[in-house]
């Protein structure tokens, strides 16, 4: 099977993780459907995230459909943690951009779709809430042309449709159409990857419609990348386990990564370290199963290595670039009475090794911990701003 791996992002609020759940159910990895309302999704996993009913960290899940081993990272949707979606991005084969019917293109996906188009990523256009009044297929799809682009093509119909409506996106497809009458799954999915055409397709993730025709235009129209012999690995994401494990979250571009192999690296702090893998984990929500290797195309969650952070490349693969967006203030935070400040520090360094953008800065004169949330790729900051936390 190819195996791709694809991000659901999303404006908030329109559907994202109802969409993940009806995919993981439709795909017979779930056998019953969460809802973030309800504090019961499969996939945000996080405490606070069920308490507020919203995605604030990129979760993993897996699913097969036809001929295709998908990884699914389901980002979040919120403005606020807009950084964990860019990093997340920077791993991605295709995206799935949801746009809600009633509601059409909002300003924070003209922001997804931005940055999309800086990481040169294939996208797939879902357009979701199909059911409720007021939702027009021919509003939404102007509107979304309009707004983002004139190629985004209507893959909902006929195969003689997906067709005409792909040769219309594309001068070199439009004279192959003429000339021959048809277009090959080969030259569309060709032209999807170049990011000269980006698939729509219609439905409501809520009551289940249009997914099944969804997951079969993602298997039909997408190819898998040809990866290196030689060993590469892009880490995407740094989070802890329940046991206060450490797990760097990756995706293998190149070659085979073995349990106990010693990977060699340049840290966090510009040091040349060896790191030896404990172990080799495949998550699917909060639940995984271990494994001795990793191929290239597999994303995965390893632990033992220290020092690792989000962007970074190992193997041929080289570092990230900045990220496109940087928040710009300094907080100080005020702990309540009795808040041993030390232990306060310690726990926050781990805030921030998960987050490279939340700078944790210490004062030693006043004792004070301040938070940098914003500052630039050079580590300034931006306008002062103290609040309590």
């Amino acid at each position: 099977m190819k195996k791709i791996t694809i991000g659901i992002t999303a404006h908030v609020d329109s559907g994202k993780t109802t969409l993940s759940e009806a995919i993981l159910y439709k795909t017979g990895k779930i056998r019953t459907l969460g809802r973030v309302d309800n504090g019961n999704s499969s996939l945000d996993t996080n405490l606070t995230e069920r308490e507020r009913g919203i995605t604030i960290f990129a979760h993993q899940a897996a699913f097969e459909s036809g001929n295709t081993q998908f990884f699914l990272l389901d980002t979040p949707g919120h403005v606020d943690f807009s950084s964990e979606t860019e990093r997340t991005m920077r791993v991605l084969d295709y995206a799935v951009l949801l746009i809600s019917a009633t509601d059409g293109v909002q300003s924070h996906t003209s922001t997804l779709w931005k940055l999309l188009r800086k990481y040169e990523v294939p996208v797939f256009i879902f357009v979701n809430k199909m059911d409720l009044t007021g939702a027009d297929k021919k509003y939404v799809l102007e509107n979304i042309r309009k707004r983002l682009s004139e190629n985004c093509a209507d893959f909902s119909g006929s195969n003689e449709e997906i067709q005409e409506n792909s040769a219309v996106c594309c001068e070199e497809l439009m004279e192959k159409y003429l000339d021959t009458g048809e277009l090959s799954d080969s030259d569309i999915i060709n032209a999807i990857a170049e990011r000269r055409i980006f698939p729509c397709c219609f439905g409501s993730a809520l009551r289940m419609d249009g997914i099944d025709g969804f997951l079969e235009i993602l298997d039909r129209f997408t190819a898998e990348k040809k990866y290196q012999e030689n060993f590469g690995a892009k880490v995407y994401k740094i989070s802890y386990d329940d046991k206060g494990n450490r797990l760097t979250h990756m995706k293998i571009m190149g070659g085979i990564m073995k349990v106990r192999e010693e990977l060699e690296y340049i840290n966090s702090d510009g040091e040349k370290v060896k790191s030896k893998i404990s172990s080799v984990r495949f998550y699917s929500g909060e639940k995984f199963y271990t494994a001795k290797t990793a191929e290239a195309g597999d994303v995965c969650a390893v632990t033992g290595l220290v020092g690792t952070y989000a962007g970074q490349g190992i193997g041929y693969v080289k570092n990230s670039d900045g990220a496109f967006l940087e928040p710009v203030m300094t907080y100080k935070i005020n702990f309540p009475s009795g808040v041993n400040i030390h232990e306060a520090l310690k726990n926050m360094r781990i805030l921030e090794d998960t987050d490279p953008q939340l700078h944790i800065l210490w004062n030693e004169q006043n004792r004070s911990i301040y938070t940098a949330y914003g500052c630039g790729t050079d580590g300034s900051s931006g306008t002062d701003y103290i609040a309590e936390v």
